[in-house]
């Protein structure tokens, strides 16, 4: 999650918490707020604390809950994981939890642990508060895929799947073409270099009805001078173009020696389970020579 949309749902939640009470919640709610809530995210939880250490900075409202004692960032049954060996152990939980966890996206991070292991399940529920990018892992399980791949292996989406547009960290139509009708002296051009090509044409079509206000929609790498009058210097030619998919090519890689760092860790905690039956340990290592065999394909 983005920095800040964490903090919103603990405040939420523990807002849920106070306000709980035989009349106002029915049971399957009363189960809900009885369990713990754990924070999985290094990122989400360093920002936490810099909230918890500036809370001068909250509205009068927080400032004077903090002041009866009621921190909207602290509630009974919250826990913070700080390392990888405390993310991994919420995988062997057997008692219901709600896990706040990242990548928004799902594509890196501690997140996909959980997803591997929640996944299949029916009895779980992934809710989604951002934007899901096309292409990314995210997407495809909001989008309803039923089978998804993740570090190799192929998990059934059987969990319940829910998406909340409210916490999107990202301005909708309306919110944009406010905040252009918001200027008393109006921008003489305005370049889109977000959003998906069949949104940014829409908004670009509304912007210059509403308000005639000139609209360019860059590809990437584009050159433009600024001047009187908005002219393009230069596009971005195959050469560029190859260096950036060479960086991107890189990048992958990066993120690959990540997850094969993982998978490494998930696998012996598997092969040293005694409880493991051999027919498991055998499709374990079927998916590795699997694994070994695209390795080969990439690099032959």
């Amino acid at each position: 999650m983005l920095c800040g949309r964490t903090q919103e749902i603990l405040y939420e939640l523990n807002k849920l918490k106070d306000e709980r009470t035989d009349e106002e919640f029915a049971e399957k709610y009363q189960k809900l707020m009885k369990a713990p809530v754990y924070v999985d995210s290094p990122l989400a939880i360093s920002a936490t604390e810099i909230f918890r250490k500036n809370t001068d900075l909250f509205d009068e409202e927080v400032r004077k809950e903090i002041e009866r004692g009621d921190n909207p960032l602290e509630f009974p049954g919250l826990q913070f994981t700080q390392t990888a060996d405390e993310s991994r152990a919420l995988n062997e939980l057997k008692t219901p939890s709600i896990i706040i966890s990242a990548s928004g996206m799902c594509e890196v991070g501690r997140i996909k642990h959980h997803l591997k292991h929640n996944l299949w399940n029916p009895n779980s529920t992934i809710l989604f508060v951002g934007y899901q990018a096309p292409g990314t892992l995210g997407a495809k399980i909001v989008g309803g895929a039923k089978k998804v791949t993740i570090f190799g292996e192929e998990i059934a989406v059987n969990a319940r799947i829910e998406y909340i547009e409210g916490y999107s960290g990202h301005a909708d139509q309306e919110w944009l073409l406010n905040f252009v009708y918001s200027f008393i002296t109006k921008p003489k051009h305005i370049f889109l270099v977000h959003g998906e090509p069949e949104g940014q044409k829409i908004l670009k079509e509304k912007i210059i009805e509403s308000v005639n206000i000139p609209v360019t929609i860059p590809d990437y790498g584009d050159k433009y001078k600024l001047d009187e009058k908005i002219s393009i210097e230069s596009k971005m030619d195959i050469e560029n173009r190859n260096r950036f998919l060479r960086l991107e090519v890189l990048d992958r890689l990066s993120t690959l020696k990540e997850e094969i760092e993982d998978m490494t860790e998930m696998v012996k905690d598997d092969v040293a389970d005694e409880d493991k039956k051999d027919e498991e340990i055998a499709a374990i290592n079927d998916k590795i020579k699997e694994l070994e065999q695209q390795i080969v394909k990439i690099i032959s």
